[in-house]
């Protein structure tokens, strides 16, 4: 279906790929992995004709359709979700607009709504729709959001949006960069059987070791301007690669050895007449070979001594008997958590269940209804989510930011860590303001890794990282000997750092001292993935001790009836208090939307060089740019916290 031939490309003197081959055919499933910056964006972008090889030549088998995903910012305008999910095409996108202007009586050109009909009905417009809607409601979406327009709705969920478009569309080629981003667990579960099935090929960028476990049967590594195949899932490229490189090893050390004898020879007796021709044979040997490369080292194994925090007691935090809900909608009671100095505790159990609520009672940043958060000696929190990124100050580069610290490193520690968090070369220097958010959240961490806390709450730490990223901020925190408490949704990080799992359902917390293996085989989970967000079933697995009394033997029916109204009454609060939090979102993320379009304007504005002649206005520009800057800082930090806000609502709200 596709064929990339003897492909060469380079930008700005510097070799991305050179006479590089690949063949994708129908049923593939192919993911595509290596270092940050080895240029498999750039693939697809050769391979979607956005861009052209310097040499070599890309065939697609004729009539073959292809649908990409973009790891950030795919476009929304005035359409639907639904409208958006449907839009299979330019033609019926089209299509579709003029037949809802026209029902809605804002067009009354008959011709152009019977030729929508004719091009909508041709296309399968009818069955679209009920399609789109099953795999929008797979990726989350609740059925009163398929009428509202995708960009009044966060990035995220545009995405979602897009990921459905493509799935309805059922290209045979789907180019998936980076798609789980922006799923949680379930509907990253859902997603991921839903491809099992899928009837094309698909070529993926992932991080996630468990996603590309579970679909992919090859792995092509994009490195050192090479491509090479392996076959198999993501474990079986390790270990291939690894042998690889074992036996490109020996062969290497054996050719060395053998040129060393030959050269030595060679050097010994060239100037005896007797043995002249003999040496020269043997120089002649040495250059007809065809040279061994030594293996090039793995960019993962960087290493690097992060500085370890104070040491802490030995209790470190105690919750004791806390109550704590939304409005009227019951999150925990009675609850009494403790952690000790050096665990690494892993908190999993189903979404709404209360875990980034429990992160935030640890951290402080929510207050208890009722008893107590305690800390013990010396202990210093630090918390990281995935909204955090207030330590940042806009006006300061990437390095200056990292600079900044109450316990400074070295620039040289800075570089290196920064590095491993993909700010390489230059983009030390870029303006914090305007990084990426998930740049913002990779130099968030950097800085709370140089000046680690002794006890560290991470939420969602591998958003945004890459695969040799996650192996470095494993790598550090490996080192780390303060404690840490997290949420992950990545199965190889939590398998790496948990060394308890406390499984958090409907309000209840049920610890197992013992590491993730410990907790899949004692609940005798299904898939080390599909226990990351198992709910009530496995509490059936603990001991259950019968009521001894009619007093214990629960509620009768009068008192249900009062339980399901209360329940009821706190789920219409939950809405509308979650419904406040969208609104207050969405007008947010409209101000900052402008604010950055001024941004890029005086930033364009700036870069001409008239402005800086004599009569110039450079330093009005400045001084607006410094402004914007400002109000975008603000209106960021609100966000952020409406964000959090709403995040709670929608994601805990449920007990």
């Amino acid at each position: 279906m596709l064929t990339v031939s003897q492909v060469s490309k380079s930008f700005s003197g510097r070799v991305l790929f050179e006479d590089v081959s690949l063949q994708i055919n129908r049923g593939d499933r192919v993911g595509l992995v290596g270092p940050n910056g080895a240029g498999k964006s750039t693939l697809f972008s050769l391979l979607l004709n956005e861009a052209s090889p310097d040499t070599g030549k890309i065939a697609w088998e004729r009539s073959a359709s292809v649908g990409y995903l973009p790891q950030e910012s795919a476009p929304a305008g005035a359409e639907t979700v639904i409208e958006l999910a449907t839009s299979i095409s330019p033609e019926m996108a089209a299509a579709r607009r003029t037949i809802r202007l026209h029902e809605s009586g804002q067009d009354t050109n008959e011709d152009s709504y019977h030729e929508a009909l004719r091009v909508f009905d041709e296309n399968g417009g009818w069955q679209l729709e009920p399609k789109a809607k099953k795999i929008l409601a797979g990726l989350a979406f609740r059925e009163t959001d398929f009428e509202r327009e995708a960009r009044t709705m966060s990035g995220g969920w545009i995405m979602r949006a897009h990921l459905a478009r493509l799935l309805v569309m059922e290209p045979d080629l789907l180019l998936l960069d980076e798609p789980t981003n922006h799923l949680d667990l379930e509907s990253l579960g859902w997603f991921q059987e839903y491809l099992r099935s899928y009837p094309g090929a698909i070529l993926m960028i992932s991080h996630d070791r468990e996603f590309l476990n579970a679909l992919v049967g090859s792995i092509v590594e994009i490195a050192h301007a090479k491509l090479a195949r392996y076959r198999g899932n993501w474990d079986s490229y390790v270990e291939q690669k690894a042998a690889r490189a074992e036996q490109q090893l020996s062969a290497f050390k054996n050719q060395q050895r053998e040129i060393a004898s030959l050269q030595q020879f060679a050097d010994r007796f060239r100037a005896k007449a007797s043995k002249a021709s003999q040496a020269q044979s043997k120089l002649k040997q040495i250059e007809r070979m065809e040279k061994i490369e030594a293996p090039e080292a793995d960019q993962r194994s960087i290493k690097f001594r992060f500085p370890q925090p104070a040491r802490s007691g030995s209790r470190v935090i105690n919750l004791k008997n806390v109550d704590f809900g939304y409005g009227h909608v019951q999150i925990y009671r009675g609850l009494s958590l403790e952690a000790e100095r050096g665990q690494r505790t892993v908190l999993v159990g189903p979404n709404g269940a209360g875990k980034s609520t429990l992160i935030k009672l640890l951290a402080g940043v929510l207050t208890p209804d009722r008893g107590e958060r305690a800390l013990g000696h010396n202990v210093r929190v630090g918390y990281f989510s995935q909204q955090r990124t207030e330590v940042l100050n806009t006006r300061q580069t990437v390095l200056e930011s990292a600079l900044d610290s109450p316990n400074p490193q070295s620039e040289q520690t800075c570089r290196t860590v920064l590095g491993s968090f993909l700010f390489r070369g230059d983009d030390v220097f870029k303006p914090v303001a305007v990084l990426s958010g998930g740049e913002k959240s990779r130099l968030a961490l950097v800085k709370l890794l140089l000046d680690p806390p002794n006890l560290l709450l991470m939420d969602e730490p591998t958003t945004h990282l890459d695969i040799g990223s996650i192996d470095a901020l494993i790598g550090a925190l490996e080192q780390y000997e303060g404690t840490l408490v997290f949420i992950s949704h990545d199965v190889h990080f939590i398998r790496s750092m948990a060394r308890n799992v406390l499984h958090i359902s409907a309000g209840h917390v049920t610890p197992y001292p013992g590491d993730y293996q410990y907790y899949l085989d004692k609940t005798r989970a299904s898939s080390a993935r599909a226990a990351i967000t198992a709910g009530e079933g496995l509490q059936n697995l603990q001991p259950q001790v019968a009521p001894s009394s009619d007093s214990e033997r629960g509620p009768g029916l009068r008192e249900l009836k009062e339980q399901k109204r209360a329940q009821a009454e706190q789920r219409k609060a939950a809405a509308r208090a979650q419904r406040d939090h969208a609104k207050t979102v969405t007008e947010l993320e409209m101000r900052m939307l402008t604010l950055e379009a001024r941004q890029k304007d005086l930033a364009t504005a700036l870069e001409d060089p008239a402005a800086y002649a004599p009569g110039g206005n450079a330093m009005e520009l400045n001084r607006q740019m410094m402004a914007v800057a400002e109000d975008l800082e603000r209106i960021t930090a609100e966000w952020e916290q409406a964000a959090s806000a709403l995040q709670s609502a929608t994601s805990d709200s449920t007990p």
